[in-house]
């Protein structure tokens, strides 16, 4: 099954997170089949802390692609800032 999911980089206390689109069957941070955004937790106010291509996502979801729980909450809080 692919699954839209977060692979966590950064360093030690400097989390990361990519937005991917993986098979579940590979590991977190292993090999994806495309990036399609990111989620920096400790950004600036000045920095993005969400960023998702919109239209990349909802081409892996119309092909059956899976959101992941944190995912899904961090796909809803993009949209709702984007649209406030």
């Amino acid at each position: 099954m692919v699954v839209i999911r977060l692979a966590r980089s950064g360093a030690k206390k400097r989390p990361f997170f990519n937005m991917v689109v993986a098979d579940s069957r590979n590991r977190r941070d292993g090999r994806f089949i495309e990036r399609i955004g990111f989620y920096n937790p400790v950004a600036s106010e000045k920095e993005p802390g969400i960023v998702i291509n919109a239209e990349r996502l909802a081409y892996w979801q119309s092909n059956g692609a899976q959101l992941s729980p944190t995912a899904a909450r961090l796909v809803k809080q993009a949209a709702a800032k984007k649209a406030a």
